[in-house]
């Protein structure tokens, strides 16, 4: 819903598209934070001016939302939001300070991220039927690119035949926030990548990126989600089976095996270790197992 009291927000969502390249989808997510504190401001306090806007409102938003019973999570979002957008209008000169200085976000209770195990992957790949078509094929491949590189969602059904550097076995892979990375690949998958790209079936005009549907067309995410749930569903009964999952498990595997953090952290594309360092945790309970199956005195 547009905020007409508060021309500042287009601004600002321009500055994230156009400047910092942020993706359509965390443009949208900003958006929405920000109209709904915008329209609270002007609902509830007749739409004071960005100067006059303090903490107590901000908290008083925050207050009616725990109400609703939104999630902290989603709450810690549309603070990080609201600071992100005052951060900007000081930056510019539009504001002297800002009202989040003394908002305190709401404590999340932390999950190990969910992941399929080594053996169950290696069922997926080594025994499970793929159909023998164009379909299949592409679905096996994406499955593999996922687990072997951790790549997300949007990185894998954006990514183009440009970004591949067979010479090198690697692949140029663009990020939140339109960040590159340089993700090795073994050479048996570049390979297949490239069998893949040799065979496409006739493509539709203007499509360029690496996977393509039997009709020409780019994957489309939610198809994506659709076929990683069905074929995950046949080796494993974790409850969350999305490609997500295959990233957590591709981190999860190569710290149990002995991984360096800040490599996998560069490999994830991760800003920061603290992201990366929740895979830790999966490592303690792994080396709590193999204590006590293998300890006398466990």
């Amino acid at each position: 819903m547009p905020v007409p009291q508060y021309p500042q927000l287009q601004t600002f969502l321009d500055y994230l598209k156009f400047e910092k390249r942020y993706s359509q989808h965390t443009v949208i997510s900003y958006q929405t934070d920000l109209e709904q504190f915008f329209a609270y401001l002007t609902s509830q306090f007749d739409a004071p001016p960005l100067s006059n806007i303090t903490a107590m409102f901000v908290r008083s938003w925050l207050a009616e939302m725990k109400e609703e019973k939104i999630s902290s999570k989603t709450i810690n979002r549309k603070i990080s939001s609201l600071k992100s957008f005052f951060k900007y209008e000081i930056r510019t000169g539009a504001l002297e300070q800002t009202p989040m200085t003394t908002v305190v976000a709401p404590k999340i209770s932390k999950r190990l991220p969910v992941f399929v195990e080594q053996k169950d992957m290696a069922t997926l790949f080594e025994h499970v039927t793929f159909s023998d078509d164009w379909k299949g094929r592409t679905e096996r491949l994406v499955l593999l690119l996922f687990y072997n590189t951790g790549m997300r969602l949007s990185e894998l059904i954006n990514l183009k035949e440009s970004q591949l550097d067979p010479s090198h076995s690697q692949i140029k892979v663009l990020g939140k926030g339109n960040k590159e990375r340089i993700i090795p690949v073994p050479a048996w998958l570049m390979e297949d990548i490239q069998r893949y790209i040799s065979e496409k079936p006739v493509r539709q005009e203007g499509i360029i990126t690496v996977f393509i549907t039997e009709n020409g067309k780019s994957l489309q995410a939610r198809s994506v989600y659709t076929f990683v749930k069905h074929h995950l569903t046949q080796v494993t009964t974790i409850q969350k089976k999305s490609p997500h999952i295959l990233r957590h498990s591709f981190a999860t595997h190569l710290m149990n095996n002995g991984a360096d953090l800040n490599a996998v952290k560069e490999l994830l594309g991760h800003s920061s270790l603290a992201a990366t360092q929740v895979y830790t945790h999966n490592t303690i309970e792994k080396l709590k197992e193999v204590f006590k199956k293998a300890h006398p005195k466990a």
